[in-house]
């Protein structure tokens, strides 16, 4: 059953933990109950997915894997609930009959408020247990038929009889689904992170990003939202002015929505190389791309060196790859041995590496006469996440991986033309967000460090969405301090503030 392989060949331990701790919920029930007294309520939404999943995993192993060796993934008796409303989103009813479609659900289509269509379902059915889900917090959480509480970080999977009766295991919704590779409806690829009615759910502004050459707003998918208690930012009364973009505006229960956050895409860098790490090469690549990822106003969360080693990249890719727009990789590309990226990338999504035709084309053209058996070796890219980036000046196509960049580039140079031929392609098709750039004034002072910290600290937490860092040039050189961001009123605030907070003359700007 692929859901349970899935699992069992993950590294989460966590997540295998819960998992386990689900599984008995669900088999316990059906061994309680007939399959004809049991059901559950299926919205379309991410947590239903996850139960969805796990109900078909559970029944998998509660019939046994020899007696279901000849059955479908499709083959999933449980009675199905779906309380179809006039206000859902299109995407979701289409989502829903398609998974229902895909996985043989028997659907039972109730057109009347929740409580009125249950209480008509029972007593035309032999419905003795029920799954159900609602997220920890929800208004609705502690009502009668709450049989399953779901937060965004946490899935509790719940078995429950109308007697009130419950058993409660949690599991990670986002992990689930990713480490699964399991379909969800499209809303959650638009900052959707909390799906009601058309009349009252809007993109998290949480993950809303500014796109200064057109002034629209795009959004991060849901699974990227950092603080799961936030949520339900995106389920809202609407109010008329305008919050990113040309969406409507909306009142997302937060005192202070931190603006400076909405407005940053975020990338890491992984350097792949021993050479690197034993100090024979110094890294020139890893300092150069955070220069030109920031003058595009991206930030950058971390730069990782690690070893020619399959599990080292896939590892790395694997734990950075959900928390960041972009990930950029460099070094261990190529046909020797120790050229493992590619490879380390491919396991991380969980893929293979398979021949690519069109990039086998242009390696040959490249190679020619000095092909060997090594050129196939090279061809193979990570099966279905592949997309070749044409330029006419690169020799051949860049390689992303879904939010994996591959960089070809060995030094600094060759790093500045395929940066270019990249800028280049991502403004012709809309595959990267070029955000406002960062301002900064650079200032000096003659006070000691103890002194400079007491201002600086008090400077900061009154200033949290600018960087306001310090660093010297040398050991015996005065302290430089950066003041940051993407608001030149705000900068130019903090540095007025810092000149109230000192004797006149402490601190002075660098020109």
């Amino acid at each position: 059953m692929e859901i349970d392989k899935a699992i069992r060949e993950s590294d989460d331990r966590r997540l295998k933990t819960k998992y386990n701790n689900a599984i008995y919920v669900i088999r316990r029930a059906l061994a309680l109950y007939s399959i004809e007294e049991v059901a559950f309520s299926f919205n379309g939404g991410k947590d239903s997915i996850v139960l969805l999943h796990l109900l078909r995993a559970g029944y998998f192993l509660h019939k046994g894997e020899q007696s279901c060796s000849n059955g479908s993934v499709s083959d999933f008796p449980i009675r199905t609930i779906y309380f179809e409303i006039s206000s859902a989103f299109p995407e979701i009813n289409s989502f829903t009959y398609d998974t229902a479609t895909t996985y043989g659900l028997q659907m039972d289509i109730i057109r009347l408020d929740f409580k009125t269509g249950l209480e008509a379902l029972l007593k035309a059915k032999p419905i003795r247990a029920i799954f159900l889900g609602v997220r920890i917090g929800d208004p609705t959480a502690e009502r009668k038929f709450n049989s399953l509480s779901i937060s965004w970080d946490w899935f509790n999977a719940t078995f429950s009889t109308f007697n009130h009766h419950k058993v409660s295991v949690l599991i990670d919704v986002w992990a689930f689904i990713l480490t699964c590779k399991v379909q969800y409806c499209s809303l959650y690829d638009q900052g959707y992170t909390s799906i009601g009615s058309v009349h009252d759910t809007v993109p998290n502004a949480l993950l809303c990003i500014s796109n200064s050459s057109s002034g629209e707003g795009k959004f991060k998918p849901a699974y990227l939202l950092s603080d799961g208690r936030l949520e339900r930012a995106g389920r809202v009364k609407k109010i008329h002015s305008s919050a990113c973009g040309k969406l409507p505006a909306v009142n997302n229960g937060l005192e202070i929505v931190d603006s400076h956050k909405r407005s940053m895409l975020t990338a890491s860098i992984i350097a792949v190389g021993d050479e690197i790490l034993s100090g024979t090469v110094e890294d020139q690549l890893g300092p150069s791309l955070c220069k030109k990822l920031h003058s595009i106003g991206w930030l950058v969360t971390q730069v990782a060196i690690v070893r020619n080693d399959i599990d080292s990249v896939a590892e790395e890719v694997d734990r950075l790859k959900s928390n960041n727009d972009m990930i950029f990789i460099y070094g261990g590309v190529g046909p020797v041995h120790s050229d493992v990226t590619l490879a380390g990338a491919a396991k991380a999504f969980g893929v293979r590496l398979a021949p690519d035709e069109e990039y086998e084309e242009y390696l040959r053209h490249l190679i020619g006469n000095q092909c060997t058996s090594d050129r196939n070796e090279m061809a193979q890219l990570p099966e279905g996440i592949s997309e070749l980036l044409h330029h006419e000046k690169l020799p051949v196509p860049m390689i992303k991986c879904q939010n994996v960049f591959v960089l070809s580039a060995t030094n600094v140079t060759e790093l500045d033309k395929e940066w270019d031929c990249f800028i280049e392609l991502a403004r012709s098709n809309g595959s990267l967000v070029l955000m406002e750039p960062y301002a900064s004034k650079c200032l000096t002072t003659k006070l000691s460090d103890v002194e400079a910290a007491q201002v600086l600290s008090k400077l900061s937490l009154e200033f949290p969405d600018l960087y306001i860092g310090c660093y010297r040039k040398s050991r015996h050189e005065p302290i430089i301090i950066r003041v940051e961001g993407k608001d030149g009123a705000r900068i130019e605030s903090a540095v007025n503030a810092l000149y109230k907070k000192s004797r006149a003359g402490a601190f002075s700007e660098i020109l």
